[in-house]
Order: C-alpha cells, then sequence, then structure tokens
C-alpha cells in the first residue's frame, strides 16, 4: 500500500499517514487493511481532483477513496483530535514518508471500543514497553 501512496506523488509536507499505518511503518504488524491519510493544501486539492469527496464515515469532514478504498484521505481525522495542520507538522518520518507518531496512535487507539483498536493499542503499548 506504501507504493500506492508513492505513486500518488503528494506533498509529503501536505499530508500523515494516520488510523494503522504507523504500526506497519515500525513493524509492530505486518498487514493493515487501508491506509488513511489527513490531508491538506496541496495534497488534498491532488486527491479531491482524483475522486469526489465524499461525508466520513465518522460524520467528522470528507474522504477519498483511492484505489478500490485501498489508501482513505481525509480532510480532518477523528473528532476530539489535533487539527490536521498540527497532525501534519508533527509527523514523524519513516523512510521519508511522514507518519503520526506512535503514542498519538495509542491514544486514539485506547479511547476507541473496537475491538481491532484495542489489539493495536496493546501491541503499541509492548512496543514502547508501556505500563
Amino acid at each position: 500500500m506504501v507504493e500506492k501512496l508513492l505513486s500518488l506523488n503528494l506533498p509529503t509536507t501536505d499530508y500523515v499517514v494516520a488510523g494503522s499505518g504507523p504500526l506497519l511503518a515500525h513493524g509492530i504488524r505486518d498487514r493493515i487493511g487501508d491506509l488513511d491519510l489527513v490531508a491538506r493544501g496541496a495534497a488534498w486539492k491532488m486527491v479531491a481532483g482524483m475522486a469526489d469527496p465524499v461525508v466520513a464515515p465518522s460524520g467528522h469532514g470528507r474522504m477519498v477513496l483511492l484505489f478500490g478504498g485501498d489508501i482513505e484521505v481525509f480532510d480532518r481525522w477523528l473528532p476530539g483530535t489535533p487539527d490536521p495542520d498540527d497532525l501534519i507538522d508533527g509527523a514523524e518520518w519513516v523512510r521519508g514518508v511522514p507518519f503520526c507518531p506512535l503514542p498519538q496512535i495509542l491514544a486514539w487507539k485506547e479511547r476507541s471500543l473496537r475491538s481491532k483498536d484495542q489489539a493495536d493499542a496493546r501491541l503499541i503499548k509492548a512496543f514502547l514497553r508501556c505500563p
């Protein structure tokens, strides 16, 4: 999926990989269902030109589905999370790709009621050696 992301040639200063993508980047998981991005500015404009934006499943903001849903690009992340500028500007870089830092992903996943997210939270804690 990262290869598909890179094929888009999005400006790396205008997006960040969120969701479970950072777990993949750090080798915590070896597979994920899709790659979630938060985009702004030129990157958002580019993806919005590739497919029509629709309301995000959370009802918070808009999203664009690319590659049959393998990549989901959002104009903001989940309710109660930092705004896109803070997320993107606070990215950590792994092999030239901007990712949300794991402690931030952990905070979101711990608040989620989905069992998949709770399992991911346990994996992140073990990786970061959190109590």
